[in-house]
């Protein structure tokens, strides 16, 4: 939970700071800050969290940025919908569509990536 509170919480400030100070419309500065995010999340995961592994290194990370470009598209689109349709502030749409896209990554990744098949060691 605090790789996922410090993922969340670099992604966010990225996306505050690109949109409020460098000036970026809020959904370039959510593609940035959800990057960064995604790639903090990545280190802590392998490092930190995930005692098994299913693939070797290249093939998981290829699968990493998979899941994660699919939680990008999601959080993109839930930004729109949520800040341009709906009219809500894009942070507050933003912890809406990050905790909904934390399911999507998280179990995806687990099920993709981190789960060992049968007869397997963990690392």
């Amino acid at each position: 939970m605090v790789a996922s509170f410090l993922s969340f919480g670099l992604d966010f400030g990225a996306l505050a700071f690109l949109t409020e100070v460098v000036r970026l419309h809020y959904l370039l500065s959510a593609a940035f800050s959800f990057i960064l995010g995604t790639t903090v999340s990545y280190v802590l995961s392998i490092r930190f969290i995930f005692e098994t592994r299913s693939a070797s290194a290249p093939v998981e990370y290829g699968l990493f940025v998979l899941v994660g470009a699919v939680g990008l598209g999601l959080n993109e689109l839930l930004l729109w919908l949520l800040t341009d349709r709906a009219g809500i502030y894009y942070l507050l749409s933003k912890i809406v569509a990050a905790s909904l896209v934390f399911f999507w990554n998280f179990g995806a990744r687990k099920l993709l990536l981190f789960s060992a098949p049968k007869g397997a060691r963990s690392r």
